[in-house]
């Protein structure tokens, strides 16, 4: 009986220990970012990730008491990547719009900036208007908000598309175009940079939100909402307990969250 017992016990403890390693596999979410797109997700030299999209999916993982594992995915493929269970969240500035979700699921928004037109110092563009821009070439990156707007606001322009934001940042450096439309967060960091001083901020443009939406969200396959409530129940913790405050002035000198 005491040897059947003990057989029996460790019968037991070696159960409980798949189901906890079981659990604790599937405590690990694999998170998709662009690493392109400075200040909100950057891959340096080096291959770290870094960027405020990064340290709030490490906060939120931190959170929900689970671990993140990054995957890199170029933007034009990151929705089709996360419906091949690529990963199971994009935490990559996507904004959440209606043409978006017929795709995927958003989270409520973890921020809300606006775009703007950055153009050469030179240059003669006096504001953000289609009347401002006609005639003029205007490089945007591809598959985004921003494009989105482009396209449906400049019809008097050539708007040029662009996989990366470096594409686009490069051709305004060297002339090839005379703007660009993009967060006014990324362009105020690049013109920060000494590539970047070539140029200025034209103007904000006033977000229209059948297009540029509410803000950006995390993006997840559709119909797992248990995840979804789970990211916003974290986006609400991490706004109360003062971690989204101090990674967002990390980053910037006001509140990127938005009204």
């Amino acid at each position: 009986m005491r040897i059947s017992s003990r057989v029996s016990l460790a019968l037991s403890a070696a159960a409980l220990a798949l189901t906890i390693g079981a659990a604790q596999a599937q405590e690990k979410l694999r998170i998709g970012t662009e690493g392109a797109y400075p200040p909100f997700n950057n891959l340096t030299a080096d291959g770290q990730l870094v960027g405020f999209d990064i340290d709030i999916a490490n906060a939120l993982c931190e959170e929900m008491k689970v671990e993140c594992e990054f995957v890199t995915q170029d933007w034009d493929g990151i929705i089709p990547a996360l419906q091949a269970n690529r990963f199971d969240a994009i935490i990559a500035s996507m904004s959440i719009t209606d043409e978006r979700k017929k795709q995927v699921d958003f989270t409520n928004k973890y921020y809300n900036t606006p775009p703007a037109i950055v153009a050469p110092k030179d240059n003669d563009i006096a504001g953000v208007s289609a009347e401002d821009l006609a005639g003029k070439t205007i490089g945007v990156q591809g598959s985004t908000t921003h494009s989105n707007y482009s396209e449906a606001t400049y019809t008097d322009s050539d708007v040029k598309l662009y996989p990366t934001a470096d594409e686009y940042k490069l051709d305004l450096i060297n002339g090839r175009i005379d703007a660009a439309n993009d967060d006014v967060t990324v362009l105020e960091e690049w013109l920060a940079t000494e590539d970047g001083a070539c140029c200025k901020i034209v103007g904000t443009i006033t977000p229209v939100e059948e297009i540029h939406g509410p803000g950006a969200g995390i993006a997840i396959r559709q119909g797992e909402d248990e995840l979804r409530e789970r990211f916003n129940a974290a986006i609400d913790a991490i706004r109360a307990n003062g971690k989204y405050k101090e990674i967002n002035d990390k980053y910037f000198s006001f509140d990127a969250y938005g009204s």
